[in-house]
């Protein structure tokens, strides 16, 4: 909340450094709206088994963000046919990598949210405005 409203109070700032914002608390609230019913990544880890021991995951998580020793892992990558007999690429990340995607996703919304709030957000009045 803070940072929206920097960014809604100061629109000329630039913010340089954002990862001292992700603590574990964060991530426990980016945990909470990962999708957990989703397949398991190149790991094999599901939300379930990775949820057994959350506390610690998410500490040690944290701790390698800080210390940017996180490395996201390579994306495992399936196929889906398509009605045209053709394949669509499908990736599928590890469940930890979706917990920090979904932590940077947040913070960067809050900031990017106050640029672009008084833009519509229905695409079909998008697509209209695009066009003139």
């Amino acid at each position: 909340h803070q940072i929206a409203e920097q960014a809604r109070e100061h629109p000329d700032r630039i913010f340089t450094s954002l990862a001292h914002l992700i603590d574990v608390d964060f991530l426990d609230e980016a945990y909470s709206k990962t999708r957990k019913d989703a397949a398991a990544g190149a790991d094999g880890i599901t939300a379930e088994e990775y949820s057994q021991n959350l506390e610690d995951n998410q500490r040690d998580l944290h701790a390698r963000m800080r210390s940017q020793r996180y490395k996201a892992t390579p994306v495992k990558r399936g196929w889906i046919a398509k009605e045209d007999g053709s394949q669509r690429p499908l990736g599928m990340p590890i469940f930890e990598d979706k917990i920090a995607q979904r932590a940077v996703t947040m913070l960067m919304s809050a900031i990017y949210e106050e640029d672009f709030h008084d833009f519509p957000t229905d695409f079909a009045r998008v697509a209209v405005l695009t066009r003139r």
